[in-house]
């Protein structure tokens, strides 16, 4: 059985980790406000993007992009984007379960790369590959240009089929969405070019033409479609950092509560032993 003095041990080690779990959740709700505005002013440009390309490349005929066309290849890249650090909940255990899981379905060769080494050291034993190093703590536009240019470069010469990326979409500080995106080829299937050619019976007027615009929009929605998956697992990362941190701080609490009641009781104990014993002596000396 503990005593006073282990018990006050145990506090005082607990009001420490009180204090940095305090301090991470702090630090973690500031990187939040700063993640989530990035990727809530993020989200609007790349979903008008995206619906851009696909309206233009379903009512433009004839026309042919690489970064469109479809290969008849079993090789994949898959980009997979985790967290540096721990204390951040399920929030890389998740992702690593998801990218396991693809990787045993999906029926294709991977060549693998990382942002972040959580996940690459959690599924070690299953999968390696290179991992891009970054002067930051957190990816910058250029950082995720040279990245996919680096990508479409093997998509371009046919060393590869497809490129994916494995990510947390950010959805709320407490929720996250472990998901596997494909980036190459943009391609869209016939049911959805008929939906998008039915909904838009006439073609606009181009200036420049078609193919000038889908040739500069094409590479920068791929480009920014990446940066914007990029921003959601940052914004992810910190929200479940913050939320492991917040149990964290109320964990401690409960535990400092617990084990000062603990030693309360034992030192209310140890005196009502000592009263005793102090009344039984007097006692016993008036006989």
């Amino acid at each position: 059985m503990a005593n006073i003095k282990d018990l006050k041990k145990k506090i005082k080690s607990t009001k420490g980790t009180f204090k940095i779990t305090s301090a991470m959740k702090l630090v973690s709700a500031a990187k939040l406000g700063r993640a989530q505005n990035a990727i809530n002013n993020a989200r609007p440009y790349a979903n008008e993007l995206e619906e851009t390309i696909k309206v233009v490349s379903a009512l433009v005929q004839k026309y042919e992009h690489s970064y469109l066309e479809a290969k008849d290849s079993k090789k994949a890249i898959l980009l997979i984007v985790s967290a540096n650090k721990g204390l951040c909940g399920g929030y890389n255990t998740q992702l690593a379960r998801k990218v396991s899981a693809f990787v045993d379905e999906c029926g294709l060769d991977l060549d693998i790369f990382f942002i972040g080494k959580k996940v690459r050291d959690t599924l070690k034993d299953k999968i390696s590959g290179e991992t891009f190093e970054l002067e930051g703590n957190e990816p910058t536009f250029d950082d995720i240009k040279k990245i996919a240019a680096e990508l479409a470069s093997k998509y371009e010469e046919g060393e590869v089929g497809k490129v994916l990326i494995a990510y947390n979409i950010f959805k709320s500080a407490i929720s996250f969405i472990p998901t596997v995106k494909q980036l190459l080829p943009m391609t869209l299937d016939e049911s959805e070019k008929e939906k998008l050619q039915h909904l838009y019976p006439f073609d606009f007027k181009y200036d420049p033409s078609p193919e000038v615009i889908l040739d500069t929009l094409i590479p920068e929605t791929y480009v920014n479609t990446i940066y914007t998956c990029i921003l959601d697992a940052v914004a992810a990362e910190h929200g479940s950092r913050m939320a492991a941190m917040d149990s964290a701080v109320s964990n401690c609490k409960d535990a400092i509560k617990t084990l000062t009641l603990k030693m309360n009781k034992l030192r209310q104990a140890a005196i009502t032993t000592e009263l005793i014993e102090v009344v039984s002596g007097a006692e016993s000396l008036n006989g």
